[in-house]
């Protein structure tokens, strides 16, 4: 069981680097020096005691950290080029390292503007994320991700150098608007990662999933009337809350008609739809917000029959006004078919046939099976079914859509 201090030191990373950074720029060599400050307090508070003032102690051991790489042949042969310390040494050693910090500014906004920035790609942009401002190792990354610890250390490795130089700052007007949806989008891309992992033998990630609730949590106390951002929250929550009934005993994938309401988390789901409720009414609802609305009503449902389908059509065709997406119209396909039949739901979802986005995906196989099912087809249903089970990467998915076609051969 990990310790508490580990809580709070993945809180104070951001805060701690984005202070280091504001005072001496040089992202890369803050991060660096962040991380190993971070290591030496994970080894030290848990037998010494975590500090009064552990944003103080974390940001002067770090700052330290910084001297000492700035001091060593390697740093003085690139000093020019790479960073100028412009704070003296007696500043960085005439205080206890739990004094009292200079600045409360909490730069996090800016922070993941910068691990979000446009010129990095999608796996940059998560990585950084992860390590910068979740104060995730290489390794946990790696290891989450299902990657080699070397790949991702590279992809770390570059994407501080693409944003070397970028100035700490949070962008205003509509740039604001589109980097607070890119990093909206990155902590979408970890959820959904940790929710349902893409490969690998376990169906779930749970570490990716609750910290990418962490990070969206933050996020919203930073922006706390962005509406789209508690939308966010709100789907991750509603989603969330289902992960207990999401296996069974042998950690097998239970469909969500199939799952035991029970076990899922009250709390997530009262708290998630409290947001919506919240932002909801405030005007023009966005696709997370719409989403999250989607997960309400299913989570709300005391049984799968008792789901308000034509609710959820309603919503999937709202969202579908925000432009073509495979996935919406896929989803879409399933209400269809559940209000008007499954025949109007197969009709739907062959308009998808040849779409790019979903060509080497399990999901529209897997779906097409699903309705081929309900509607009697049992033979097609069977082949559409070991099509999926051909297609996906995940292990846990692989076995249920194997067991179903199995289950209606035996009763073709």
């Amino acid at each position: 069981m990990p310790h508490p201090a580990e809580d709070l030191l993945r809180e104070l990373a951001p805060q701690v680097l984005g202070a280091l950074v504001r005072r001496y720029g040089a992202f890369d060599a803050c991060e660096d020096a962040v991380q190993e400050a971070l290591i030496a307090a994970a080894r030290q508070w848990p037998e010494a005691g975590t500090p009064e003032n552990p944003r103080g102690w974390l940001l002067t051991v770090a700052s330290r950290r910084l001297v000492d790489q700035v001091r060593s042949e390697t740093a003085r042969r690139r000093r020019e080029d790479a960073l100028a310390l412009a704070t003296p040494q007696s500043a960085l050693i005439g205080h206890a390292a739990d004094g009292t910090p200079e600045s409360d500014r909490d730069d996090s906004l800016a922070l993941l503007f910068l691990c979000c920035h446009p010129a990095l790609s999608a796996p940059s942009r998560i990585a950084l994320t992860l390590r910068a401002v979740g104060g995730l190792t290489t390794a946990q990354i790696a290891a989450a991700f299902l990657v080699p610890e070397a790949t991702t250390a590279q992809r770390i490795s570059r994407a501080k150098q693409t944003v070397k130089g970028v100035g700490l700052a949070v962008p205003e007007g509509a740039q604001h608007a589109e980097r607070l949806a890119d990093v909206r989008q990155v902590l979408y891309l970890v959820f959904n990662e940790g929710y349902t992992a893409s490969d690998g033998a376990e169906l779930t990630a749970p570490a990716l999933a609750v910290e990418a609730i962490r990070l969206t949590r933050l996020l919203h106390g930073l922006v706390p009337e962005d509406a789209e951002t508690a939308g966010l929250l709100a789907l991750m929550l509603l989603t969330e809350a289902r992960r207990p009934a999401r296996t069974g005993a042998g950690g097998e994938l239970v469909p969500l008609a199939e799952q035991d309401r029970g076990r899922w988390d009250g709390r997530l789901v009262a708290e998630g739809v409290a947001l919506l409720e919240r932002f909801l009414p405030r005007g023009q609802a966005g696709p997370y917000q719409l989403q999250a609305a989607v997960a309400a009503v299913h989570d709300e449902a005391e049984s799968a029959e008792a789901t308000d389908w034509p609710q959820i059509l309603a919503l999937y065709e709202l969202l579908e006004r925000f432009g073509p997406n495979p996935v919406v119209t896929l989803n879409r396909a399933v209400a269809v078919a559940m209000v008007h039949g499954p025949a109007a739901g197969l009709e739907l979802l062959g308009t998808l046939e040849g779409e790019k986005g979903l060509a080497r995906s399990h999901r529209l196989p897997a779906t097409r099976a699903h309705l081929l099912e309900l509607l009697g087809e049992r033979a097609g249903a069977v082949e559409a079914y070991r099509e999926a089970a051909r297609r996906t990467t995940s292990a846990p998915e692989r076995r249920h859509l194997t067991e179903r076609a199995r289950r209606l051969e035996g009763a073709v």
